[in-house]
């Protein structure tokens, strides 16, 4: 059995490495000061839109659909766990909402940004007679082709006494598509111009197209864009049998562009076997498509594999490519002869994944007047990177980045929509479970300093002194930064806001503070005499969220600029083992700020009890840097008296009193648990926070939405390095790589340490004697899951009791294994 402990084990070794509060922490106690002489805004600058809360009293479980009935002024709101819940009056003073319907007993989904659940809603054009709804979802079921997940196509009726409640119980599915893998499950539905209903299809899941749909006319219902007569008028043509039809439910549009087709691809194809309902193939996982009210053009944006990201245009009988093409680049599968003189609809845009985003969300060309600028331009964003574009059309050719601008930035946007009230665009935020509403000017904006001098943050930069009140720290485990050392400081303007404490969770934030990351590079690795200022953050809490800014330090080493909203790139000359090579350096776009530092993830990355406990090395005595910052005054809701000992804390890779699980799992939520948690933006399965215990964090021979062609793949595979598919991913850069963004070198230590605890997992658990509970007085808890010491229960004789140095585990600690330091 491999190595599974229940929590990682948390230490309480008075020396700690790896934190520093320097001079503010030193022997002198932290004296809390205002930062007053901070000139930087409290919101964005209106220079670009933004997004805000629509509907500040109402929150929602995952929504993922924003839908009005035609010429309806409700609003209805679609949660991936099968709830559909309608806002009446969007107008009014404090909204209200009501539960529309409810199918989460019948929707099969799964934790996180899993790509199963209810995925889509339509209104029949003449809802407001017939009362006719239709929805996509996955469940679970049996049908001819096999049991276990489909995708279900199926209409439902609004209740005839009660127009904002639905009848769960007039459920009539159309299709029910047998589903082999839980991901690419497509799903938007729309009544077309002309009156049919039209069906995105993913290609079924997996990666590389491995089941083989997205060329095939003759098989499933996979991979393209269907388009069905739901009103079954006169003329329209029965389907083919298919064990995923309900027969009798649909027609076929009797023009449908593949009706009575004999050859696709320069293959011969059966007639009666092609699934006539295809109005256009070749697509990977369509997420978001749209009729522009003003010419009928439907758009729609596809999710790429991990080249490109892409929009295209969609007309009958187009084949968009994949899996032979992905956006404008050859792709995983190669045409096979037959095909070659196949005609490949390109994009009308493509951008590469992960250089400016990871999966592609679809919008609207917008058609309104509240937006004057945007009139005409089809809006969409991305789901990863949190950059939302307006592209201006060029009817259906594809356009040039003149066209292409980046409007704003908000991660976790899983669909547009219009309040059908206002005809304000409104944005479904997934992670942040709320609906957003795109602004013009944020109240309160003013702009940004145009030098580091200038934000008032430090009162020399010679020396990178920071002013009175702007207080460094550091964690004990850094996100890797290709190879720069970093310095942190953080800020309030005033002498009463205070971060809410949490044992185990994030803390809560003041509105107004400032957190402030400077980087400096070696240009000869292991040379500190050779470093080189390259870059100095800010990070900004809003009321609601936070936003970012940069600047690039000048070659005289006496300031820094600030870098356009855009980002820009540097390469700089390093010297490696005596090799000159180039090195380049990411600055991020300020909607790239927001990639990582998500709600889920805390806002403040490192600003956490699990990063900030430890002891200082430059004070004397040491001073825990939770106790310095209780002292003074900056938490609240803390212990009293605060006790690091039996809180977490993260161990750094080279700290040789850790354990080997530790320190491994610490890598992991330092590096991806902003975006790899159920709330987070990254797709998948595992959960990378340090706090949930490791037998339910996904990990171990965890489950792949993707597994890169390999079935043998998982997330991590005991004493096998090649088939544990994250250790790949951060062993690469380029295509697929993690961190997907701002990172060009591999982090070599982070791989060393996590072979290393791959290797460890295949060993034998040693045994434990059996654990006995006994009651006795409350007392405070230790760990988590499985090495909880339960309020009111301690340990009893024969239980396995906590080694030395306070750690608490269930298992025996593993052996320390060295691993090669690193900058920070």
């Amino acid at each position: 059995m491999p190595r599974s402990a229940a929590h990682p084990w948390f230490h309480c070794r008075a020396g700690f490495a790896g934190l520093l509060l320097t001079a503010a922490l030193s022997a002198q106690p932290l004296a809390r000061t205002a930062a007053t002489s901070l000139r930087v805004p409290l919101a964005p600058p209106a220079t670009t839109y933004t997004t805000v809360r629509a509907f500040p009293t109402l929150s929602f479980a995952q929504p993922l659909a924003l839908v009005s009935p035609p010429g309806d002024s409700r609003l209805f709101v679609v949660e991936k766990g099968g709830r559909i819940w309608v806002i009446p009056d969007t107008t009014a003073p404090t909204p209200a909402r009501s539960l529309f319907l409810d199918l989460s007993g019948r929707v099969a989904t799964g934790g996180g940004n899993d790509e199963r659940g209810l995925l889509a809603l339509a209104f029949h054009p003449d809802y407001a007679d017939n009362r006719q709804f239709y929805v996509w979802y996955t469940l679970t079921t049996t049908t001819a082709a096999g049991s276990g997940l489909h995708n279900r196509l199926a209409r439902f009726l609004s209740s005839s006494a009660d127009p904002n409640s639905a009848d769960a119980a007039s459920e009539q599915p159309l299709l029910s598509q047998y589903d082999e893998a839980g991901n690419h499950n497509g799903g938007q539905l729309l009544f077309g111009p002309d009156g049919y209903l039209y069906l995105s299809l993913g290609d079924e899941g997996g990666a590389n197209d491995q089941f083989q749909n997205s060329q095939r006319l003759d098989r499933d219902f996979f991979s393209g864009v269907v388009r069905v007569d739901v009103d079954r008028r006169p003329g329209s043509l029965a389907p083919n049998a298919h064990p995923a039809v309900h027969a009798g439910t649909y027609a076929i549009p009797p023009d449908n562009p593949w009706v009575g087709a004999t050859t696709f691809n320069g293959a011969s194809v059966n007639p009666t076997a092609v699934r006539t309902e295809f109005w256009a193939v070749g697509l990977r996982n369509p997420w978001r498509m749209s009729f522009d009210a003003a010419t009928g053009q439907l758009w729609l944006a596809d999710v790429g594999q991990n080249a490109r990201e892409e929009i295209n245009v969609i007309v009958r009988g187009g084949n968009y490519g994949w899996s032979y093409r992905e956006g404008n680049f050859a792709s995983p599968r190669a045409a096979p002869a037959a095909a070659v003189t196949a005609t490949f609809l390109p994009p009308i845009w493509d951008y590469p994944n992960p250089g400016q985003g990871q999966s592609v969300t679809g919008g609207f060309v917008y058609r309104g007047s509240r937006y004057a600028d945007l009139s005409g331009q089809y809006l969409f964003a991305d789901f990863g990177s949190g950059r939302i574009w307006a592209l201006r059309p060029d009817g259906t050719r594809p356009v040039g980045p003149d066209r292409v601008r980046e409007i704003a930035g908000d991660g976790g946007i899983a669909s547009f929509g219009l309040d059908p009230a206002t005809g304000d665009i409104l944005l479904a935020d997934l992670t942040e479970n709320t609906i957003k509403r795109l602004v013009a000017s944020p109240a309160g904006g003013g702009d940004l300093p145009a030098t580091l001098s200038a934000t008032g943050a430090f009162s020399s930069l010679v020396s990178l002194t920071p002013a009175p009140g702007v207080v460094p720290y550091e964690p004990n485990v850094s996100f890797w930064s290709d190879h720069a050392r970093k310095r942190r400081w953080f800020a309030l303007r005033d002498a009463t806001s205070t971060f809410g404490f949490s044992a185990d969770g994030n803390w809560s934030l003041p509105a107004g503070a400032v957190w402030i990351k400077h980087f400096d590079l070696e240009l000869t690795r292991g040379d500190p005499a050779t470093a080189r200022r390259i870059e100095t953050r800010f990070l900004v809490k809003t009321g609601d969220g936070v936003f970012g800014f940069t600047y690039r330090w000048n070659d005289a080493q006496s300031d820094a600029t600030l870098v356009s909203d855009t980002g820009a790139e540097q390469a700089f000359t390093v010297s490696e083992t005596g090799v000159a090579r180039a090195q380049s350096w990411r600055f991020p776009s300020r909607a790239e700020c927001l990639t990582c530092h998500t709600s889920a993830g805390g806002f403040a990355l490192s600003f956490n009890t699990r990063q900030l406990n430890g002891a200082t090395r430059s004070a004397t005595p040491p001073v825990n840097q939770l106790t310095a910052l209780a002292a003074a005054g900056y938490l609240s809701g803390a212990p009293t008296p605060l006790e690091p000992a039996v809180l977490p804390r993260l161990a750094p890779a080279d700290d040789p009193a850790a354990s080997l699980e530790l320190r491994a799992r610490s890598y992991l939520d330092a590096n991806c648990a902003a975006c790899h948690q159920p709330s987070g933006t990254a797709l998948g399965y595992f959960d990378a926070r340090i706090t949930t215990p490791l037998p339910l964090a996904g990990l171990v021979n965890g489950q792949l939405l993707a597994s890169g062609g390999d079935p043998a793949s998982r997330v991590l595979v005991p004493g096998d390095p090649a088939h544990s598919r994250l250790l790949g991913r951060i062993s690469v850069r380029g295509p697929g790589q993690m961190p997907p963004l701002a990172s060009t070198e591999r982090d070599l230590v982070g791989e060393s340490l996590l072979r290393a605890w791959i290797a460890a997992l295949a060993e034998p658990a040693p045994a434990q004697p059996v654990s006995r509970l006994i009651n006795l007085a409350a007392r405070s808890h230790a760990g988590a899951g499985e090495a909880l010491l339960i309020t009111g229960f301690v340990l009893g004789p024969g239980a396995g009791r906590p080694p030395s140095r306070c750690r608490v585990s269930s298992t025996s600690p593993p052996a320390a294994t060295p691993v090669p330091a690193r900058p920070s």
